[in-house]
């Protein structure tokens, strides 16, 4: 992950900075402060500015409860309970702002979360720079026979050379005319617009942006994107800001990990089933009332659960 001699400085020259504040501060979160966290091949996630704590989203919290009591182990009792039933607003009382660097592909993708505020690197204005992202041969996986969206199994070695040397082939080939349009004719290139010269760029270039998102919606894009079914590419950008949250609340990560990553969620049908299943009663797909698609869902949130 090569960070330019000038975003090494800038990033250097921000952890150095001490500014003395009454405001809630993280001692998990001030230590990676501004530090790039590596992520696939050219990308980082790194934390740029924060506002609040998990004693912001107690405080949030008891403007509605009451003043109750402030010990430690009853604000984490107070976060679980919040998390447990879904009471959100708190959450929205800390905010977190990253500065990421990231593979198109996975910035159009990322882009559908429509809750936080982004301001992206502009091509229109600058030139992008000639590094792209090239999968691990062990990520590089066939169509799913059964799923749209996903990935099977993973090509032989010969196969994955062969896609990783096309991959390379096309994206070098696309910015070398990148670079031919922008050009002035002087050097033997078109002296097209950047606006224009862009769209001939890969999807695997790499773009970067600051997004900035409250906690309530930053655990809901998680819970989406750091799923096993999500694309392992914007799974590992999830992982990389878990460990952000991790650092910054920790008990409301702890909750969210607990109510949330770590939780199943069955249908009323599926709690009958389940109910007649803990009274002895032999249930089939058959005669359960769910489609066979309900029932092999339920069945495989069950299966790790289930006594061998």
């Amino acid at each position: 992950m090569p960070l330019t001699a000038e975003q090494q400085a800038e990033i250097d020259s921000q952890s150095n900075i001490q500014i003395p504040t009454k405001r809630p501060v993280s001692p998990g979160l001030e230590a990676i402060l501004f530090k790039a966290l590596p992520v696939l091949d050219h990308g980082f996630v790194r934390v740029v500015d924060y506002m609040g704590d998990d004693s912001s989203i107690v405080q949030a919290a008891r403007v509605s409860y009451g003043a109750g009591t402030k010990k430690v182990s009853e604000d984490r009792g107070l976060i679980r309970y919040l998390m447990r039933h879904h009471h959100t607003t708190p959450f929205e009382m800390c905010e977190i702002k990253y500065h990421v660097r990231l593979p198109i592909f996975v910035a159009r993708q990322w882009i559908r979360h429509r809750t936080a505020s982004v301001n992206e690197y502009s091509a229109r204005y600058s030139i992008m720079d000639r590094e792209f992202y090239i999968p691990e041969p062990e990520v590089l996986a066939a169509q799913s026979k059964i799923n749209n969206q996903g990935r099977g199994d993973v090509l032989s070695s010969e196969q994955a050379a062969a896609v990783i040397q096309l991959l390379k082939q096309d994206a070098q080939q696309c910015y070398d005319h990148y670079e031919t349009l922008l050009n002035p004719a002087k050097e033997g290139g078109y002296g097209l617009a950047r606006e224009l010269a862009r769209m001939n760029l890969t999807l695997n270039s790499y773009s970067q942006w600051y997004w900035k998102i409250n906690l309530h919606n930053l655990f809901h894009f998680l819970q989406l994107r750091i799923d096993p079914h999500a694309q392992y590419e914007i799974r590992v950008y999830a992982e990389a800001m878990l460990k952000t949250l991790q650092a910054w609340v920790p008990i409301a990560c702890e909750a969210f990990e607990d109510y949330r990553r770590g939780a199943v969620t069955f249908s009323a049908s599926m709690m009958q089933v389940l109910g007649k299943m803990l009274n002895g009663e032999t249930v089939e797909q058959e005669n359960s009332g769910l489609t066979k698609r309900e029932w092999t869902e339920m069945m495989q949130m069950l299966t790790p659960y289930q006594s061998k």
